[in-house]
């Protein structure tokens, strides 16, 4: 926790809140509320965390993330622009036609994006091999990714989870943004995904359970994670879909609602603001 300012962690995070409230209601779609949880875990990572050049996105001892969960990319994109990765007029762009930000994360041509993600379950199964690659191509890196707690429903991850055990995978921190919403509604009427922390330590893992936005509980489960060997991690974070917008909290229908224009002034004066 030395050298970290925990108060300016917290305005990039509320920047990046309103980046993607500003993204969406200018692209007429996508999905705040699984962004807008996320954006507390995203900022520790992108500007504390993350060993990244925005100047060379490709180096090769970079640390890598990848968004499994592909549909929250706003919070993804609002995270990458706040960092310099590409101009913050791109995000007002979204989604528009022929625009470089459209509503799932492209490799091929968005700086800074590891992998296309959306179809879930695939984005983490990626990260398994990345892990594996730096393993075997003996670099120190270390590889991060972003799960729903809906997209933990998916036979798939559950797979890659014990491929990961398996494997031993040291240089591997996932976290599942647990807010308990998924777009049908809460996850135990649709379909029960805890107890998730025993599924995981079943499958080999190291497991932390954290508030998902306080800085500090998240700065501290990295740091863990980074010091574990001989398993992966996940990092279960406790969070609120629609965090930081009152009308928007723990509210399945902003899954994937964008918000109208007096939402969106309603919302960015709750976030302090647009200077």
């Amino acid at each position: 926790m030395q050298n970290v300012n925990i108060q300016q962690l917290q305005e990039v995070a509320t920047n990046i809140r309103k980046d993607i409230i500003q993204a969406v209601n200018a692209a007429g779609s996508g999905h705040p509320g699984g962004s807008l949880s996320a954006a507390d875990l995203l900022t520790v990572l992108y500007f504390h965390k993350m060993n990244i050049d925005p100047k060379n996105p490709k180096m090769e001892n970079r640390d890598r993330f990848v968004l499994s969960k592909g549909h929250a990319a706003p919070v993804l994109y609002g995270a990458l622009a706040e960092r310099g990765f590409f101009p913050k007029e791109e995000l007002l762009k979204l989604r528009h036609m022929g625009a470089m930000l459209q509503g799932h994360p492209d490799m091929k041509n968005i700086p800074g994006v590891e992998m296309s993600t959306g179809s879930l379950g695939q984005g983490f199964s990626t990260t398994i091999g990345m892990a594996l690659a730096s393993k075997l191509d003996k670099i120190d890196n270390r590889i991060y990714t972003l799960l729903g707690d809906g997209e933990i429903q998916e036979g798939l991850v559950w797979e890659a989870a014990m491929a990961a055990g398996h494997y031993k995978l040291d240089n591997l921190t996932a976290i599942v943004d647990f807010n308990g919403l998924q777009i049908d509604g809460r996850n135990d009427d649709v379909m029960t995904v805890s107890p998730i922390d025993k599924k995981f330590e079943s499958f080999g893992w190291n497991v932390i359970t954290i508030d998902g936005h306080n800085m500090e509980e998240i700065i501290n489960a990295f740091d863990e994670a980074e010091k574990t060997k001989g398993k992966p991690t996940v990092v279960i974070a406790k969070t609120i879909k629609g965090k930081g917008v009152s009308f928007m909290e723990d509210q399945a229908g902003w899954h994937g609602s964008a918000p109208n224009d007096e939402q969106t002034t309603t919302a960015l004066d709750e976030l302090g603001g647009v200077k």
